[in-house]
């Protein structure tokens, strides 16, 4: 079973090979409704557009508000401030939200004894299991030269890809406070789309500074694409080759 819908302005895609039930890819999907609800920097009625504006407390948000936030700071502590969530007292942890939200879902549909599956919002996925008994296949396009694609091989893990030419939205270095335009995209496997997505964004705002960020953080192997369409590996990325 595979459905493709709207969610977060992004283009959503569920792939079960497993025997779905329907119900249950609903459920996915109206979680992901959820959190776009929640989360909405568009919505003057969202959680987070309440919080901005001082309306709501953090203490009376939702459970899922405070968990992300907590995630939000547990990485900017880790990543010794390249990742923040907030600009100029302004809340928007966009940098992890959408690997958060995926892995979630991920670990809804193993608690439901689903094995092989395929989950993506805007480009950001977790896979697990096989497809007709071989590892997954997704291509990676080189934001310069949109003719050249590299073809990744994956099972059980997450794939999240951060920059200007991915997302069309800017990425501040949080450290400087201006625009990270080093490169053009950083892609980012790692154990799930939750710690991907966060060492993506990361790593995009750092610039010089992130392949070795990359090679000493555990259980992550990275693309980077320069401004010139040049490709750039972690050490350990050709096993998805």
């Amino acid at each position: 079973m595979k459905v493709t819908e709207k969610i977060m302005g992004m283009e959503t895609a569920i792939e079960i090979l497993d025997d779905a039930k329907p119900q249950d890819v609903d459920a996915i999907l109206e979680y992901f409704h959820t959190i776009d609800a929640v989360f909405s920097t568009y919505n003057k009625n969202s959680q987070l557009t309440r919080l901005n504006k001082g309306y709501l407390r953090l203490e009376d948000a939702t459970p899922v508000v405070r968990k992300v936030l907590k995630l939000c700071e547990q990485t900017r502590l880790l990543t010794h401030g390249y990742f923040d969530s907030k600009i100029e007292n302004h809340i928007d942890p966009s940098g992890l939200l959408k690997g958060f939200a995926i892995h979630e879902a991920a670990v809804q549909l193993e608690k439901k004894e689903y094995k092989n599956f395929y989950i993506e919002i805007g480009g950001d996925i977790e896979i697990h299991g096989h497809k007709n008994g071989q590892l997954w296949k997704v291509g990676l396009q080189n934001p310069v030269n949109k003719d050249s694609v590299i073809i990744v091989r994956l099972t059980d893990k997450g794939m999240a890809t951060s920059g200007l030419a991915h997302t069309g939205l800017p990425i501040y270095n949080p450290i400087t406070r201006k625009v990270a335009s080093i490169y053009k995209s950083v892609t980012v496997i790692a154990v799930n789309a939750y710690e991907a997505d966060r060492f993506s964004t990361t790593a995009y705002a750092m610039g010089v500074k992130a392949l070795d960020f990359l090679e000493k953080t555990d259980n992550v192997e990275a693309l980077i694409f320069e401004r010139d369409g040049k490709e750039v590996m972690t050490s350990g990325f050709a096993q998805y080759l």
